[in-house]
């Protein structure tokens, strides 16, 4: 699949864009970030991309257009003059990204170069694309479903490997695979009911509560486990924020400091050393962390420090996660006592720092013991990490697991009105009243991965019930 749609529309070019998107227009934009580099690609869809592209070409013969093939072109100015040697590559409807005839020309990246190139294509008759019409041309003439388009824009923005599997994963139409059987199958239950309803004065009989139930139950649950997926599925894209608490001299900064694996703050052996918030980006196991060292908490000695302990605690507030660290070749103290009080009812994880010393104490349940100077528990710590903000774990790429919220909430929309079937079903409530909570259920589904029209069950109860023999 071609990649760099969503940010088709990005070459700078003062043209006028109040004219409203038009299917049936050719559009133009650069493909390519606009900055300069060795390459840049200027993309032409629709239905005259290939005269426009010949108009602002000059071949070294007839051009053949071949589908899937390139062929060595020079761009040219408005007066003939030579600007640059392109490569022009013609991929012919439907077997393109847009599944209309696309044309891409590759020049030099020189911003100047591909601005003309635009222009020029402007000049000739196409349309500046507005931002996603290319994503939107290939989801409206069936060449993407709606969460396909939307991997593609999360292709683009992943910051990490495993965000881009994930995404191509979706791409390819990995969280589709997962929704249509539900869709299936709820399409199959409305067609049912629909014929009972409209041909009951035929051999078709009325289906019962029970067949009703029985095949309502698998959408519920499938509808459930694809929401329970989001837990872990949002962390690929949200990623988490991770506060590092504790009183001074416990090693904070120096576990901050392995887990982004630089040294990033510093670390010494004064108490208070770290005043302010100091926070960085990272990934763990593929996913985005934000790490935020905090000041030691302790009883504040001078105005700056005591401002520090305050941020720390708003740090901690806000994270999604508070590691908690104490340190095991010292005794406990009262400090760390009142952090573990205080973080007993929150989201935090406790380590027991300097593990590579003599250990001091015992006792504080489910601590896990690190070094942030030997590496010592550093991985274990982060599974643990990972496991307390997705704990049915992050599951592979090709899962399909739900990563849009917008997706998310959607489904649980669906899952209420499944709700309400079941039970109008338990209270006996006319079918006709059914179907409202089956189709209340269909259109969020609908909004996920495209509309369902009246043809579509129409058509499933006559090629179901063979209606007309």
């Amino acid at each position: 699949m071609e990649i760099g749609s969503l940010v088709g529309a990005a070459a700078a070019v003062p043209v006028n864009r109040s004219r409203s998107m038009n299917p049936r227009d050719t559009i133009v934009a650069l493909s390519t970030p606009n900055n300069r580099g060795g390459l840049g690609v200027v993309r032409i869809s629709g239905p005259r991309s290939r005269e426009i592209a010949g108009s602002i070409l000059r071949f070294a013969h007839q051009p053949r257009w071949r589908s899937w093939s390139s062929e060595l072109a020079e761009l040219v100015d408005a007066g003939g003059a030579v600007i640059d040697r392109a490569v022009v590559s013609f991929f012919e409807a439907p077997r393109s990204y847009t599944a209309e005839d696309v044309v891409e020309i590759s020049c030099h990246g020189s911003p100047v170069v591909l601005r003309l190139c635009v222009e020029r294509a402007v000049e000739a008759g196409a349309r500046i694309a507005e931002p996603g019409e290319f994503t939107l041309r290939a989801y409206m003439n069936g060449r993407i479903d709606l969460p396909q388009a939307e991997a593609v824009r999360d292709l683009i923005d992943a910051t990490t490997l495993y965000q881009a599997r994930v995404a191509a994963q979706q791409a390819e139409g990995s969280v589709s695979r997962r929704i249509c059987p539900i869709k299936e199958q709820l399409l199959e239950l409305i067609a049912l009911l629909e014929a009972g309803i409209d041909f009951a004065e035929d051999d078709i009989g009325v289906a019962s509560p029970q067949e009703i139930l029985r095949r309502l139950e698998p959408v519920e649950r499938a509808v459930e486990k694809l929401i329970a997926s989001f837990s872990a599925g949002k962390l690929v894209y949200q990623g988490f924020t991770l506060a590092i608490a504790g009183r001074p001299n416990v090693g904070k900064s120096s576990l901050f400091n392995r887990l982004l694996e630089q040294d990033r703050a510093i670390v010494t052996d004064i108490p208070g050393t770290t005043r302010d918030l100091v926070s960085e980006a990272t990934s763990i196991e593929g996913i985005p962390v934000k790490l935020v060292d905090t000041a030691g908490i302790r009883e504040g000695r001078d105005l700056v420090e005591t401002l520090g302990i305050e941020r720390a605690y708003q740090a901690m507030a806000d994270a999604d996660l508070t590691l908690l660290v104490l340190d095991l070749s010292a005794t406990l103290e009262e400090e760390d006592r009142a952090l573990l009080e205080k973080l007993r009812d929150r989201r935090a994880l406790v380590v027991g720092n300097k593990s590579d010393l003599d250990r001091r104490w015992n006792g504080v349940p489910d601590l896990l013991p690190v070094s942030a100077l030997t590496g010592e528990g550093i991985p274990q710590l982060k599974d643990s990490l990972l496991r307390r903000l997705a704990p049915e774990g992050l599951g592979a790429p090709e899962s399909g697991s739900i990563t849009n919220i917008r997706h998310e909430a959607l489904l649980r929309e669906s899952l209420e009105a499944l709700g309400n079937a079941r039970r109008a079903v338990e209270f006996q409530i006319p079918h006709e009243m059914l179907l409202l909570d089956l189709y209340a259920a269909l259109r969020p589904i609908d909004a996920v991965t495209g509309a369902t029209t009246a043809d579509d069950i129409l058509n499933r109860i006559f090629s179901t019930f063979c209606i007309g023999k």
